[in-house]
């Protein structure tokens, strides 16, 4: 038994911050954000929003996405480095909204990564048979943590949520998963208890880009499948340059990568599920095509995911 993804789903809260808008907050301008980041706007989540709020409507749009029922749901995975509560977790606060308790629901923390981590863990308990109907989650509240004084981060950093159902089915879907993590880089980029992120932008963007290149060529080889096997990339919307650069190393040409930092920002775990979601619906990502998903985080963590949808 495998996994298919049987639907998506995402969530964007109603404020938009531009980076007009931010010109009046610190010193930078919009040109020095396109430049380096390829950002243009990101959203913020109200005062009232937490991240479970933005969860939610994903949630249920991956759900009828998939022609499914809350209740159907045996397993929710939700990756999030912005939770609402130190305990109960989000994904059993999720699964009370959704009313369907009874399967295990648990969070995921591994920072951006967190979607490909929560996907590779949700892909095993199907294969393992524990599960046939898993709602996996990326879903953050980035401006809680975000020191709006700090150029570096401020302009990357926003809200958002993604989801995808996972079902179990005798055809291959997720193909293979690849996770790394590297504990020894903790200080490029990390968020202390009650404080806001930091980070080396420099010196992350360069083991980014090398240890994103690596998992990307893991996923192929563990497949037996070369570059040109992939019909579209799905990467984490951290920056644009290290987008470009992953699209690159695979020889694709930014018409088959989905790309949405511009206009969400870095959205952490919900990225990838977010970015997944826009190429579904709006119909360029089509069934029986190969995506490679990968992302990379605070920690570090890292990983790939080599996926027929």
């Amino acid at each position: 038994m495998y996994s298919q993804i049987a639907g998506t789903g995402s969530y964007l809260p109603e404020k938009i911050l531009t980076n007009q808008d931010l010109e009046g907050l610190m010193d930078t301008s919009d040109a020095w954000i396109r430049e380096r980041t390829g950002i243009v706007q990101r959203h913020v989540a109200a005062e009232t929003q937490g991240t479970v709020d933005l969860a939610e409507p994903a949630a249920r749009a991956a759900i009828a996405a998939a022609g499914l029922a809350p209740t159907d749901i045996d397993l929710i995975v939700f990756a999030t480095s912005t939770p609402d509560y130190v305990f109960p977790n989000c994904g059993v606060l999720l699964q009370q909204r959704l009313a369907c308790p009874g399967g295990a629901a648990f969070s995921i923390e591994a920072a951006c990564s967190g979607f490909v981590y929560a996907l590779s863990v949700a892909d095993k308990f199907i294969k393992a048979g524990e599960a046939r109907h898993a709602l996996v989650v990326g879903a953050e509240r980035m401006s809680r943590i975000t020191d709006w004084t700090d150029r570096g981060t401020a302009v990357l950093f926003a809200d958002g949520a993604g989801a995808v159902v996972l079902k179990a089915d005798p055809q291959a879907g997720i193909l293979s998963t690849h996770l790394h993590a590297d504990g020894s880089y903790k200080e490029l980029l990390y968020c202390h208890s009650g404080s806001a992120i930091r980070m080396a932008g420099s010196e992350v963007f360069k083991i980014a880009v090398v240890n994103l290149s690596k998992a990307v060529e893991e996923a192929l080889a563990a497949n037996g499948l070369d570059h040109t096997a992939v019909d579209w990339l799905v990467p984490h919307q951290a920056n644009v340059r290290i987008i470009q650069a992953a699209a690159r190393r695979l020889d694709l040409p930014m018409s088959r990568v989905i790309v949405t930092v511009q206009d969400h920002g870095n959205t952490s775990a919900a990225s990838i599920p977010l970015a997944l979601d826009v190429g579904v619906r709006d119909g360029r990502i089509k069934r029986g095509e190969l995506l490679l998903l990968e992302a990379f985080g605070g920690g570090f963590t890292w990983g790939s995911a080599l996926i027929r949808y």
